[in-house]
């Protein structure tokens, strides 16, 4: 877990360290060029933005990215450790703390370790450069005979050691990393590359205080907000007298639509909140579209070609195929509802919040409020359950609000079930069309795809407007104009660019800026419902040319590291030797996420219920490529992860409401994969030691879909284009199956 550090303890023995020295001549792939700064360490080159080294025998790491469950404190201790050459059990880590950690932006799009791991072994890897080259002046030998081992460097021929402690003594040394400095190889290395205990998971599992929800400081108060029954609502009016004089209640805060209480104890705030909503009255806002697919194909849209390329002269194609898909609204689903505490005192405001965006989150909270963006400090805290933008930085805002309509109490906001369900931001709901021409083996001559999407990124990003109490206030904060946002394949269109070597290609997004309800990011952005069309397709195209769906791919790919990644998961399921049964089925999909991170080819096994048409699986095979391992364990644990989430999806999730209000209010109105109902899973990893990391917490996510339906198709023959495949809709299915249609 991260280590608390107060501003006391950040004053003392502060480490900042610059030099040059010269670079061995062997580098890796993950180490920079002469001069070059990798990662995050170009935007925060000064190395005591990094490291500190106590004189107390403690190393603190500091780090803008967070803990969201993705193991990533754990590997960054890993390569600090071995870089450093210190104990892990040495090292702390202050992560998310818009005071003393490096601001790295978002913890998010699986660039953790691209952009931080790379900054974190470069960083302690100068450390350690500098602290012999001090030792070596200190001592007088020469460098290259001094050894390190956990922090003491030593001298064997004299016998003679110093600390890294004793040399640093508590004093900064101001300078900025060179990139001049490689990393160890490989076979230096003690941590890097093995499997390493989690740092985050003891305190989970023996109950301390581990989820921002556990925190209870001191001068605690609790508060409710009261949601408006429907999105875009506005509150008429509110009769307060009653609530204000209900036992506990300490304060009753309204700005414009925005209804909060204050109250001494949880359940006191939570009864004074019900009876607020009681009494409050509310004009309704525009109606919801009711068939959001049909919505979004009916609305005016900015279109934009990604690719276009023409194909060169050759052969007419010989049969065209076309089909189209398309996903659901789709919840984050946080096990724990969203929390935040706040602290508003006459030096500003206090925030612990477990944003994925805590920098921008705190910057558009000073904004909401008027405040300099210094006199608001946000602190990261693991959340109970994330997977992208949910109600984090909402909540915050939230307790922000409250906390200053009563100063120096700590104000802790818990959301209902309720509240997370119906009020998060939404991963948008998607349709996509693809066509293919093809030759008379099947192969694909020219790909046209296209899709239909609404914003997949509102977060904070420094704006108001991207708050959802800051749009109701009596001032409202406009909500900034919805995006696409960064370059193609970024977001709506992550893996709308097929990795196939289809000689003519055409794929155009047709990006949606109306928002009937509030989209976001949600794990992997566009790329779940992309890669579950195109390798849904390719599936279609395979059985059309009656090829092997893995032999398909492999023709098509001229990536060596994909073909690898599907020949490895291909192997481990048995692909070529499986033996049939009845209503069993088995599917592929695979996908290299976003095109630059990493290769995941899964494949499942399914039985299909004849009767009731309920879709299990029952094996699942994966296999990935994400470069250099850190730690093998943390890594398959995301990939695992990622695909159970995709199945849940796959099988059983979709938000639903009606014209006027989301009828997903809970577990029972939005169900999830159960415990019971997750299959085996294999994970088979490829490594690259020398080879950049990749990130990989969004990379199976997208073939664990196309898997699924694929799946599904050869066990039933039922070719189903449409996610959640529940039971009902396999039954529907089917009837059109039997009637011809």
């Amino acid at each position: 877990m991260s280590a608390p550090l107060g501003r006391r303890d950040f004053l003392q023995g502060a480490l900042v360290v610059a030099f040059s020295l010269a670079a061995p001549a062997v580098r890796g792939a993950n180490t920079p060029r002469a001069g070059a700064l990798p990662g995050d360490l170009q935007r925060h080159p000064a190395l005591d933005a990094w490291l500190r080294i106590g004189a107390e025998g403690r190393v603190t790491l500091k780090t803008g990215k967070v803990e969201l469950g993705q193991g990533i404190l754990t590997a960054f201790a890993q390569l600090c450790a071995d870089e450093l050459d210190i104990e892990l059990s040495r090292l702390d880590i202050l992560s998310g703390d818009t005071r003393h950690s490096p601001n790295q932006g978002t913890t998010a799009g699986s660039m953790s370790m691209p952009e931080g791991g790379s900054a974190v072994r470069a960083v302690s890897a100068e450390a350690r450069a500098l602290l012999v080259r001090l030792a070596s002046e200190r001592l007088g030998v020469p460098g290259g005979r001094l050894q390190v081992r956990d922090g003491t460097i030593s001298d064997p021929t004299s016998g003679e050691d110093v600390t890294y402690w004793s040399l640093v003594g508590g004093k900064a040394l101001g300078h900025e990393a060179t990139g001049t400095v490689s990393p160890k190889p490989a076979s230096e290395r003690r941590y890097s590359g093995r499997p390493v205990p989690r740092r985050e998971l003891p305190a989970r599992v023996t109950g301390e205080t581990a989820f921002v929800q556990d925190l209870r400081p001191e001068a605690l108060v609790h508060g409710r907000v009261v949601r408006p029954p429907s999105p875009g609502a506005s509150l008429v009016a509110v009769d307060t007298a009653p609530v204000e004089g209900m036992p506990g209640v300490l304060k009753v805060v309204r700005d414009g639509s925005f209804l909060g209480v204050i109250a001494t104890h949880e359940w006191r705030a939570h009864r004074a909140a019900t009876r607020l909503a009681e009494l409050a009255r509310w004009r309704p806002g525009e109606p919801l579209p009711v068939d959001p697919h049909a919505w979004l194909l009916a609305q005016p849209t900015r279109d934009t070609v990604i690719r276009d390329v023409a194909r060169p002269e050759g052969p007419a194609p010989t049969r065209t195929l076309e089909a189209n898909y398309r996903r659901p609204y789709l919840m984050h689903g946080s096990i724990g509802p969203s929390c935040a505490v706040a602290l508003w005192t006459d030096e500003g405001l206090t925030v612990d919040t477990h944003s994925q965006s805590v920098f921008e989150t705190a910057a558009a909270i000073a904004r909401m409020l008027g405040l300099p963006p210094e006199r608001v400090w946000a602190r990261h805290h693991g959340g109970s359950g994330c997977y992208g933008h949910n109600g984090a930085d909402d909540v915050a805002a939230d307790a922000a609000l409250l906390a200053r309509a009563l100063p120096g109490q700590s104000v802790r906001v818990q959301w209902s079930r309720q509240d997370e369900h119906t009020w998060e931001p939404y991963g948008p709901a998607m349709v996509t069309k693809v066509r293919a021409d093809v030759d008379a083996a099947g192969d694909v001559l020219d790909w046209r795809y296209e899709l239909w999407s609404t914003s997949h990124g509102t977060r904070p990003g420094g704006q108001p407007g991207n708050l959802l109490a800051a749009t109701t206030l009596a001032q409202p904060f406009a909500r900034p104009a919805p995006r696409n946002g960064g370059p193609p394949n970024y977001a709506a269109d992550r893996n709308a660019l097929p990795l196939y070597a289809f000689p003519g290609q055409r794929v155009t997004t047709h990006f949606v800026t109306a928002l009937p309800l509030r989209s976001s990011s949600l794990r992997g952005l566009g790329a779940h419902a992309n890669v579950f069309s195109i390798e849904s397709f390719m599936d279609e195209l395979a059985h059309a040319a009656n090829v092997d769906p893995l032999a398909y791919r492999l023709r098509q790919l001229r990536d060596p590291r994909a073909r690898d990644v599907l020949q490895k998961a291909a192997e481990r399921f048995g692909w070529a030797s499986g033996t049939r049964r009845p209503h069993h089925g088995r599917g592929l999909g695979f996908a290299r996420y976003k095109n630059l991170a990493s290769y995941c080819a899964v494949c499942l096994e399914v039985v299909v219920e004849p009767t009731t048409h309920a879709l299990r699986v029952v094996r699942a095979v994966l296999a990935a490529d994400a470069g250099e391992i850190v730690n093998p364990d943390g890594l398959a644990h995301q990939l695992e992860g990622g695909l159970i989430q995709s199945l849940s999806w796959g099988l059983k999730e979709a938000v639903q409401y009606d014209a006027q209000r989301i009828l997903s209010r809970d577990w029972a109105t939005y169900p999830l994969l159960t415990f019971s109902e997750v299959p085996s899973v294999e994970v088979a990893l490829i490594d690259r030691p020398g080879e950049p990391f990749l990130g990989a917490g969004e990379a199976s996510q997208g073939p664990t879909a196309a898997a699924l339906a694929n799946a599904l198709f050869d066990a039933t023959g039922l070719r189903v284009r449409a996610l959640p495949l529940t039971p009902e809709r396999l039954a529907a299915a089917r009837a059109a199956q039997g009637s011809g249609q």
